[in-house]
């Protein structure tokens, strides 16, 4: 019913009838909108589905057997898993995976930190410096890796011939023969990479603090550390544990410098996690392992990264 009729012969509106309408009409543009935005998401959805979601269900389901990769495979359930602390040079290379994330996630962050502050300044060269920082993280970990590997070796080596040169190291030095050198010359290939991609991080979030908070803090005599401990950096803590977590992450899923380098030597002593689950799926064709080795990987890395964004959420609070 419409309206009620008047002895002039208008209807006036019921006004339930038009909030019900409204409230129609409402309701089906919302149904539109959401058909809209799912067919919208439903290629990423799909690209999820087939590329992580099935990959990861299938990795754990080879975990759960003997899988040879050529030749018939039996379930053998959790066997594979609970062998895994039984194996020495798996424990060996977490132990040396957590050593080298450990050693490299603060150096990175110093310096990426200092050289972003630098560049900030504005200073005389500062856009040649930021340039000239960011190039190894353009060039890539793999090619440098390859020319670490000629630069460290004995005789001419660049490194031994410039480190002969101050005395520091004979010309004749061999790093990949020795466990605690590769490791020093493999993080400082690192550090100097990541460090610039951890300075654009910052520095992009440096350029989004208020230049009247350091206005303010000049007219209070703040010094330059106290501006930054009170001002630059709990301002970019968002940006600061977003690069930790890059940093971690990436040092857990170390492999190219190690592979490239000391290709694990001397011995294991230099072999990463991901280069152990390499070894045991293509060496050793253990594929059924290799995959129990990548599932606690990923368990690892998404726990480690599940804890960073807590502890950022709790100091947001």
């Amino acid at each position: 019913m419409e309206g009620a009729a008047l002895g002039d012969g208008r209807d006036v509106p019921v006004p339930g009838a038009a909030a019900s309408r409204r409230r129609g009409s409402r309701s089906r543009r919302e149904r539109l909108e959401a058909r809209a935005g799912l067919a919208l998401v439903s290629p990423a959805i799909a690209m999820v589905a087939v590329f992580i979601l099935f990959p990861l269900g299938f990795c754990v389901y080879i975990s759960l057997t003997n899988w040879p990769l050529i030749g018939p495979y039996h379930f053998v359930g959790l066997a594979n898993y609970t062998a895994l602390p039984h194996d020495s040079v798996f424990v060996q290379s977490i132990l040396f995976t957590l050593e080298y994330t450990a050693i490299v996630t603060i150096p990175i962050l110093v310096f990426g930190y200092l050289m972003a502050v630098f560049v900030r300044s504005n200073r005389p060269g500062a856009s040649i410096f930021r340039t000239c920082m960011f190039l190894p993280y353009i060039v890539g970990l793999t090619t440098l890796s390859f020319l670490a590997e000629v630069e460290l070796q004995p005789g001419y080596g660049t490194a031994n011939v410039i480190l002969s040169k101050l005395h520091l190291a004979s010309i004749n030095t061999i790093w990949v023969q020795n466990a605690n050198l590769a490791l020093a010359a493999i993080c400082v290939l690192v550090v100097w990479l990541a460090s610039g991609f951890t300075m654009m991080l910052l520095l992009a979030g440096m350029q989004g603090v208020p230049e009247q908070l350091y206005e303010s803090a000049d007219v209070d005599g703040a010094s330059w550390w106290e501006k930054e401990r009170l001002v630059t950096i709990p301002l970019l803590r968002r940006s600061i544990a977003l690069s930790l977590i890059i940093s971690v992450v990436g040092s857990i899923l170390a492999f190219n410098q190690f592979y490239i380098i000391t290709d694990g030597g001397p011995g294991t002593s230099t072999v990463s996690l991901v280069m152990e689950i390499y070894e045991t799926f293509n060496t050793a064709m253990h594929v059924g392992a290799a995959s129990a080795m990548a599932v606690v990987l990923i368990v690892v890395v998404g726990l480690i990264t599940f804890v960073q964004f807590r502890v950022l959420r709790s100091d947001d609070a």
